[in-house]
């Protein structure tokens, strides 16, 4: 059973996450501040921690950063701060993904299940080498990409900036993160490089590159590949 762990300090909406968890066979425990949050994941090992910024202890991105003290795992933060800075700011701090409230049930489930997907490769597994979408194909290993039978010719720093997301896959990566992988800390601040090269890679791999289905911007924050 998935153990899913809930750090939230508003009763009515851990009481509804729960039973909606619950009818999905999740295991859930619920913790109201961030100190009961870091013992119970020492205690519990859950597979996924969802989290609230606004704790009455602690602020929730110091939460964060405890976690990715000793684990790596994904962490899923709900929260009510809508301002780019705070959502960059929880991902930088190593979050994996950030939902906005009010948010469906039913997007935070798809959310959810996204971040269980991540955490169930078996030990001993080979690492990600082919990623196949519906309209290319992504050879990791050979440094090859391929749309409709016929190779795609990637610079280098598109190949960087594309691989740098397609084994991410499904996990929002901020601006911050791709620049400086690909660039170097002192590009760290210059998103207009990210726009141009993310506006190539989807001219060369993407069907409609208007309306991009697997090269997905998350506005303010960054960039996620959806296979």
């Amino acid at each position: 059973m998935t153990r899913v762990l809930v750090v939230e300090d508003d009763p009515q909406l851990v009481r509804a996450l729960l039973i909606n968890m619950r009818a999905r066979r999740y295991g859930v425990d619920a913790a109201p501040d961030g100190a009961t949050a870091l013992r119970l994941a020492a205690a519990r090992q859950p597979d996924v921690v969802m989290l609230d910024l606004g704790l009455p202890d602690m602020d929730g991105v110091d939460v964060i950063r405890a976690l990715r003290g000793w684990t790596r795992v994904p962490i899923l933060v709900l929260s009510a701060r809508q301002a780019s800075e705070e959502k960059v700011a929880a991902l930088d701090a190593g979050a994996d993904d950030y939902v906005t409230k009010p948010f469906s049930m039913d997007e935070l489930m798809a959310r959810l299940r996204a971040a269980v997907r991540r955490t169930e490769t078996p030990p001993g597994a080979p690492e990600l080498t082919l990623v196949e979408t519906d309209g290319f194909t992504i050879d990791l290993l050979a440094k090859r990409a391929v749309r409709d039978g016929r190779d795609v010719r990637l610079t280098p720093t598109e190949w960087h900036l594309l691989e740098i997301l397609v084994t991410n896959q499904g996990r929002l990566i901020t601006h911050k993160h791709l620049l400086q992988e690909v660039w170097g800390l002192s590009r760290s601040s210059k998103t207009n490089y990210l726009r141009v090269y993310m506006a190539q890679l989807r001219r060369k791999l993407e069907a409609d590159p208007s309306h991009p289905r697997h090269l997905i911007t998350e506005p303010g924050m960054g960039y996620r590949f959806e296979g």
